[in-house]
């Protein structure tokens, strides 16, 4: 019998993404001198993730014009944002609960390989899912079908049984999701607005709750 899938976004999800960036902006600012202000530019200039990261250090050269090109910048900082995530422990024993129930659980994300890898591996989520498709490693981005089909494929499973996307982007999550024929949870984080989603919920640990509470196929009790 093929297992009921569900699949997870990483940043801002399973993780902390932006409270990892502010670390990041804070400590680079202190290496080189910069003061308080711009930390505060660098966090307002990276808009919650939303900005292409090699468009941001192209603008971060720019304004602190350093030694190094944006293209190093760029590659120091995704050797460094991987020790500066956690995740919370709840968050690893609720994916532990999701599997003991039966759930084949996934990590569906966009990013470069080596920034979203090492994420998975520094912070345990590597040994508490099944499998992931990083769209750095697959060439393909949410909100693209395929990536959510590669996700699932990871996991052992297909996207035809159906199943559940979690994550807090209303495009590449939630309307992602929908057109992979998923349900989907939305993480409302205050900060956008999303239509069509199955559930919405403030953290991930209330939308794996709702998923234990589901039959196979994302049918509700």
């Amino acid at each position: 019998m093929t297992r009921p899938l569900a699949l997870f976004d990483l940043d801002n999800t399973l993780i902390d993404r932006l409270a990892a960036f502010e670390r990041w902006a804070a400590e680079f600012a202190a290496e080189r001198g910069l003061g308080p202000a711009a930390v505060e530019w660098l966090v307002e200039t990276d808009a919650d993730g939303s900005m292409p990261m090699d468009v941001f250090f192209g603008l971060v050269r720019e304004r602190f014009e350093p030694a190094e090109p944006a293209a190093e910048l760029w590659r120091a900082y995704r050797a460094r944002l991987p020790h500066l995530v956690t995740c919370r422990a709840e968050v690893l024993d609720g994916l532990d609960r999701l599997r003991a129930a039966g759930w084949a659980v996934g990590i569906v994300t966009n990013g470069m390989t080596d920034n979203q890898t090492g994420k998975i591996r520094r912070t345990g989520l590597a040994e508490r899912v099944d499998g992931w498709a990083i769209s750095g490693a697959e060439g393909v981005r949410k909100p693209d079908v395929r990536l959510f089909e590669i996700g699932a494929g990871r996991c052992g499973t297909s996207l035809a049984g159906g199943g559940w996307m979690v994550g807090d982007d209303p495009d590449k999550d939630v309307a992602g999701g929908r057109d992979a024929g998923l349900r989907t949870i939305w993480i409302d984080r205050g900060v956008a607005a999303a239509d069509g989603a199955d559930h919405v919920v403030t953290d991930v640990l209330t939308a794996m709750e709702l998923i234990i509470e589901m039959k196979p196929g994302g049918r509700e009790r």
